[in-house]
């Protein structure tokens, strides 16, 4: 398609010069071929939003692609579209699994912190991994598939920090269907396409968190987070799901009341650690060593009025807590330990279900966690 490079670039809106000349180059081609062309440029306007912006942030960086110099949503897409067609699909891809992030089709799942490290570049556990998923799929062998792994850049809502994300979409080949469309002959003809199924992993080895974004319910996401425990980490004890709940950590700015109930079997509660951000960009960490006072009295004691907590310009972004519980049963007391990240990350004991629903159930007693989101009726584009 040839086009004149003395467009009027400064005119706006619609009916303007520039929106003449391209009109007028799309009105020469033949029918269909408009068609095409309207088509491509339909699905480019769906996609100019900002959090596709947000999408081309997070996976151009990793893929050596400098969007510094673009001016908006439309410029990016159109420069991907053009010049790099693979990277524009995956941040469709990736905008798509954002939106998705926390809602009926997406799961998070949290492995302890044993320091055993992931084979996440390993191809044959890539390999594996895909093989596994096509069985849970339930689709026969035969069907076509492909899997494109590549990393990404999640950068902190509060703090900016980037935390490198390994992801993989993997692609399937699904039960055909059919609709009607006029054929060669000008007719009505009934044409059957196939269908393609996604399934989206986000892997954060910094967190220990495996995210799984896939229709079919939570038995269907269990069975993707047991595979990727078989291939990529084989040493490590199974993972448990963990819920994407905003964490409120205002609550920590003083000594809360962990108020707790006979049948919860809990002895004592404490906050070991909280960390800080200045709105300045600098970054506290304060930990609990002794048992003689809480982090609280050690704040005040050793910085009265300049501690953190009272100072401004401040933010809690992640507390830890010890829940000792009881012993039962002639059995040694245990702890608990889960920390908390703003804005919305929660990790859970990697113990029973048992333990996970009580943590759930002590966090929204202290106002540390919001309820959950009524959840939303997404319906994806085809």
């Amino acid at each position: 398609m040839d086009y004149p490079q003395d467009f009027v670039w400064s005119s706006a809106g619609r009916g303007t010069a520039f929106v003449a000349e391209i009109n007028k180059l799309i009105d020469e081609l033949p029918a269909l071929k408009q068609d095409a062309v309207k088509a491509e440029l339909d699905h480019l306007a769906s996609l100019a939003n900002n959090a596709v912006l947000v999408s081309a942030e997070q996976v151009c960086p990793t893929m050596g692609i400098d969007l510094e110099g673009l001016e908006g949503v439309q410029d990016v897409l159109l420069m991907l579209a053009l010049d790099y067609p693979q990277a524009f699909e995956r941040v469709a891809v990736q905008a798509s699994l954002n939106r998705r992030t926390g809602g009926k089709n997406w799961s998070a799942f949290q492995f302890d912190d044993d320091g055993k490290a992931w084979a996440l570049d390993d191809e044959a556990a890539r390999a594996a991994f895909v093989a596994d998923a096509i069985e849970i799929l339930n689709l026969p062998v035969h069907r076509k598939r492909e899997a494109d792994w590549y990393r990404a850049v999640r950068v902190h809502a509060i703090t900016g920090e980037e935390t490198e994300l390994v992801q993989a979409t993997i692609y399937v080949e699904d039960r055909a269907a059919s609709e009607l469309t006029f054929g060669a002959s000008e007719g009505l003809e009934r044409q059957v396409f196939q269908r393609v199924l996604e399934v989206g992993i986000a892997c954060n080895p910094a967190e220990r968190v495996v995210e799984i974004c896939a229709a079919g319910g939570k038995k269907v996401r269990d069975e993707y987070a047991q595979a990727f425990s078989k291939h990529f980490a084989p040493g490590s004890e199974p993972p448990v799901e963990a819920p994407r709940r905003e964490v409120l950590l205002n609550t920590l700015r003083s000594q809360p009341d962990f108020s707790v109930e006979p049948a919860d079997g809990v002895e004592r509660v404490e906050v070991s650690s909280l960390d800080f951000f200045s709105t300045g960009g600098g970054f506290a960490r304060f930990e609990k060593r002794g048992d003689g006072e809480t982090i609280y009295q050690f704040l005040d004691r050793r910085l009265a009025q300049v501690s953190p907590i009272k100072a401004g310009g401040w933010q809690i972004v992640s507390a830890t807590l010890r829940i000792v519980m009881a012993p039962q049963d002639s059995k040694r007391r245990r702890t608990l330990t889960v920390t908390l990240r703003a804005p919305n990350t929660t990790t859970i004991p990697n113990k029973t279900e048992v333990d996970r629903q009580l943590v759930l159930q002590l966090l929204e007693r202290w106002n540390l966690i919001a309820p959950p989101a009524p959840e939303p009726d997404v319906i994806e584009d085809g």
